[in-house]
């Protein structure tokens, strides 16, 4: 884990619960692809309310990272990298993009947290993510659908 910040959480964290001592090392992450929304989506995993994110297969398929494991650790740090909190997986659908529901855009804990804020911000982002790779969002192309606890 070359991130110090992200080190030292985990560190403490294990410190707590040596029951997870032998876990892989999470994974360091901020959310979104901008500065102000990485910080509020930090806030909100750290405040309890956002509990969820949607990564598109694609995305992940085109960038070569693995799909999100049940179990499996995330340090949530800030843009800057500042480690904000730990969480652990807890559930990972694959679902496509038409079939999003307001169950899951209330967990994202995102704008109003309505579906239509998940819809247009997401179809953003996609659209964003997607782009350097000469690819486009579809209604029909496959979000992974991570949910997670707050764990520290």
């Amino acid at each position: 884990m070359d991130n110090a910040s992200a080190r030292n959480m985990w560190g403490d964290y294990l410190d707590a619960h040596l029951e997870d001592a032998f876990a892989p090392a999470p994974k360091v992450i901020h959310f979104c692809d901008n500065e102000k929304d990485a910080n509020t989506c930090a806030k909100l995993v750290s405040k309890g309310i956002k509990k969820a994110t949607s990564h598109s297969l694609l995305g992940l398929q085109c960038r070569k990272e693995a799909l999100p494991k049940l179990g499996e650790f995330m340090v949530i740090t800030d843009w800057a990298g500042k480690a904000q909190c730990i969480v652990r997986t807890t559930s990972v659908q694959l679902k496509p993009f038409f079939s999003i529901d307001e169950a899951h855009a209330r967990l994202e804990g995102e704008g109003d947290r309505s579906l239509d804020h998940w819809k247009n911000t997401h179809w953003e982002y996609y659209t964003r993510e997607l782009e350097p790779f000469n690819k486009v969002p579809r209604e029909s192309m496959i979000v992974v659908c991570q949910t997670f606890e707050k764990v520290f």
